[in-house]
């Protein structure tokens, strides 16, 4: 009984040391947390930076302990779980403005609608002045749509070149108009190409009518417009930007970054440090740098003067597919982007973090570890009664130190190879079971004792 207690025990030790619970010292990155409000439940937005610091794209080497070390019961509220969002493309009706010149402010005009909210006329409440009127906007009725807009395109008249900017509002009972910033299309011939920009990103809120006002000059003749719309329940969360990242010049026109680590980026921003910069550009992107380049997206970055104003499209639109290096091609017959690469900015969906607060604070955020397997549970299970509005009502966690993004030279690959401490433990522990069912067998053939 003594050899079979022994036995036991060893067992007992291997299972322990191989199946050993996570301790904060495992991970590279970690990060006190600050908790405020009613508990036991807390939501954190999880900077860029701890994304950026994660060696695992999909965020499962993050973790949360408490004061004593202890892993904490978590979710991930990830894009990937609101990309079934139902995006749709009205084309709406629109309705002109007109003014004295590029430079009045728009007379007061009466919009009539009928009951159901349709826009059917805009007419001044005064005579107008003698003298040729300038159109200075449009009105879009969006009355028909009942979910957030998302994004707003515009065609005009084809005599019309160049860029056009202009300021949008928004109203339900066209009356109180609210700022929603300021737009730009554009329609170029460049170097015997024709580049033309018609999309405006739009705040994902609901409105029934739009108001387009053109800045400084006449509003060219639309010929079509059309607004996209999604369902609130189903946008996907906000985007948080990156750090500048510094880049490298592979050959003239041609620059290369290195993200920390895989990232699903959905925007990039190039820094235009010169004014009068017009560049054609392609973007490609790969995960490893044994991995061919992938096209990610292309268009026309700009930083121009009109009518005394700096005009500028520095952004581009990505898939949101994970890219740990990306690369801009640039045509320089428009003059390029100098000898240097530029810096660039990075844009991925924030992911929200819910931890059940089970340990004593103070609780510590930590990540960074290649080998790890993710442990995050759903929404639903972490909270019994989970619906999307029971989130407003939980309590808060926020970072309480820094994070220091470190540079992707560094990072831990993962270990391709065997394991061979942890394929030793598994041999011990087998050579342990069959001795036990060894002795087990043993015992069983012995005759049994006469009484």
């Amino acid at each position: 009984m003594g050899r079979l207690s022994l036995s036991g025990l060893t067992i007992w030790m291997l299972c322990s040391a191989t199946f050993a619970q996570e301790r904060p010292a495992d991970f590279a990155t970690q990060v006190p947390l600050a908790v405020s409000g009613a508990g036991p439940w807390y939501s954190l937005e999880l900077p860029l930076a701890v994304q950026m610091s994660a060696r695992q794209a999909n965020l499962s080497d993050v973790r949360v302990f408490d004061a004593a070390g202890e892993p904490q019961a978590y979710a991930l509220s990830r894009p990937s779980a609101q990309r079934t969002e139902s995006r749709n493309v009205t084309d709406v009706k629109w309705f002109p403005l007109y003014a004295a010149d590029t430079e009045q402010a728009l007379p007061d005009v009466v919009m009539k609608a009928t009951t159901t909210g349709a826009l059917v006329e805009i007419i001044p409440s005064t005579a107008a002045k003698p003298g040729k009127q300038v159109l200075r906007g449009w009105v879009l009725d969006a009355s028909a749509i009942k979910a957030p807009l998302q994004q707003l395109s515009l065609d005009w008249s084809h005599e019309q070149e160049g860029f056009q900017r202009f300021s949008i509002e928004a109203s339900d009972d066209l009356q109180h108009w609210q700022a929603w910033g300021d737009g730009q299309v554009a329609r170029l011939s460049f170097a015997d190409e024709r580049v033309e920009q018609h999309d405006v990103s739009l705040p994902g809120q609901s409105a029934r009518y739009l108001r387009l006002v053109w800045q400084g000059q006449a509003a060219p003749l639309l010929t079509s417009a059309r607004l996209e719309s999604s369902t609130r329940s189903n946008l996907p969360m906000p985007l948080v930007w990156s750090q500048a990242l510094p880049g490298g010049r592979l050959k003239a026109g041609e620059y290369s970054w290195q993200l920390p680590t895989g990232l699903n980026v959905e925007r990039l921003r190039v820094e235009l440090k010169q004014p009068n910069t017009l560049a054609p550009v392609t973007l490609s992107g790969r995960s490893e740098v044994k991995q061919a380049w992938q096209p990610l997206s292309n268009g026309l970055l700009y930083r121009l003067s009109q009518n005394g104003k700096e005009v500028v499209q520095d952004e581009l639109q990505l898939p949101g597919q994970a890219v740990a290096q990306l690369r801009l091609q640039v045509d320089e017959r428009g003059g390029g982007l100098g000898v240097e690469a530029p810096v660039l900015r990075v844009a991925v969906r924030a992911t929200q973090l819910v931890f059940l607060a089970r340990g004593e604070p103070p609780f510590t955020l930590a990540l960074g570890n290649v080998s790890v397997k993710g442990a995050n549970l759903p929404l639903s299970t972490l909270i019994p009664d989970y619906r999307d509005e029971r989130l407003k009502t939980l309590g808060q966690a926020t970072l309480a130190g820094e994070i220091a993004v470190k540079p992707a030279a560094i990072a831990a690959l993962p270990d391709t190879g065997p394991d061979l401490k942890k394929l030793g433990l598994w041999a011990v522990l087998l050579l342990g079971v069959a001795a036990l069912g060894a002795m087990a067998y043993s015992l069983l053939r012995k005759p049994p004792v006469a009484r």
